[in-house]
């Protein structure tokens, strides 16, 4: 079969297709047929070697975190899917591989393909739609009535955040291009801020949440906006100590992350507020809680009009790190 591999990690990576062998299962895996896999910036990040401290990788390494397509062959002890099933996933952060003609996966990773998603959309949302169900449910355990801003909000990720939030009780806020107003509040968002015509932080206070998905310039703007004992969750900015002891990593990472995230711990205490840096993983329950959010809404990802496949590998991640894609990158097997 193709699959999209790097040999090591370098800042100037280039991934190479290559042919492999068909991945054998375990009892507790299936072997799906890959339809579509979308192209993150997290596969630039991995390539790089940027989170090697939090999963580091054995080569040659197949690319790919998300993917949808149709259970081939079933461990023999996997229950709740049978042949022919299509399924959407994010793959568990330490057997990646969705860059690939066929992929094996633990079947507590994957759930059945939302029914009005086809294999292209479907790819576009377990990555965001679990880093939102996560972020809201479990990092912030957020309650009916509280606020939350998601600057930045109006791409892949407020899609998924937006409805999934709205369907906990919460306010939902967020800023983004004009051209994507329409479309987020028709997602269920009470408020949209036109980042081109106002500044947030002259307009909002004392929210209860912020989930950052811009980086590090924009911290000391967003802890200025939330109330004290509120929180703050980036997607970007950076790792701290209260991640690493959350994901489990080892004592010496632990200091590391400690000492990397010292300055945006310290700036939020100073304020009384807790600042919080996720990393997804999978998870096929949520990800079947997701289904339902994505069916009773009638959510539908966007996906970039250009049509990508596996030899196109290269052009793709450059979009995707230095283009404007009009919705999730896909790649059609």
């Amino acid at each position: 079969m193709k699959a999209a591999q790097i040999t090591k990690y370098s800042k100037s990576f280039q991934v190479e297709v290559r042919d492999i062998p068909v991945p054998e299962i375990s009892d507790y895996e299936v072997l799906v047929k890959v339809k579509a896999a979308a192209v993150n910036h997290l596969e630039l990040l991995i390539a790089t070697g940027s989170v090697k401290l939090i999963q580091d990788y054995e080569f040659p390494l197949t690319l790919g975190n998300e993917l949808t397509g149709v259970v081939e062959k079933m461990g023999k002890k996997v229950a709740g899917f049978k042949v022919g099933d299509a399924i959407y996933s994010r793959l568990p952060l330490r057997k990646i591989g969705a860059f690939a003609e066929y992929a094996a996966i633990h079947v507590e990773a994957i759930a059945h393909l939302p029914g009005n998603l086809d294999f292209l959309t479907g790819a576009a949302a377990p990555l965001t739609g679990l880093t939102a169900y996560q972020s809201l449910h479990e990092e912030l355990a957020a309650k009916a009535g509280e606020s939350v801003f998601i600057p930045g909000g109006s791409g892949s990720f407020g899609q998924m955040a937006v409805p999934i939030a709205k369907s906990m009780g919460l306010k939902v806020i967020v800023s983004g291009s004009p051209q994507a107003r329409e479309r987020t509040m028709a997602a269920g968002a009470d408020q949209y801020i036109d980042y081109k015509a106002e500044n947030y932080w002259e307009r909002l206070h004392d929210l209860d949440y912020v989930i950052d998905t811009l980086g590090p310039g924009e911290f000391d703007r967003e802890l200025s906006i939330i109330k004290p004992g509120g929180h703050l969750l980036s997607l970007r900015t950076g790792p701290n100590k209260r991640f690493a002891k959350t994901m489990g990593l080892a004592g010496w990472k632990q200091k590391l992350f400690s000492i990397a995230g010292a300055k945006y711990d310290h700036k939020a205490k100073k304020k009384k507020i807790e600042y919080h840096f996720v990393f997804v993983r999978s998870d096929g329950e949520q990800l079947r809680q997701i289904t339902k959010i994505i069916e009773e809404n009638q959510i539908i990802p966007a996906v970039d009009a250009r049509e990508f496949h596996i030899e196109d590998i290269n052009e793709a991640l450059n979009l995707v790190a230095t283009g404007h894609p009009q919705g999730k990158v896909v790649i059609r097997f």
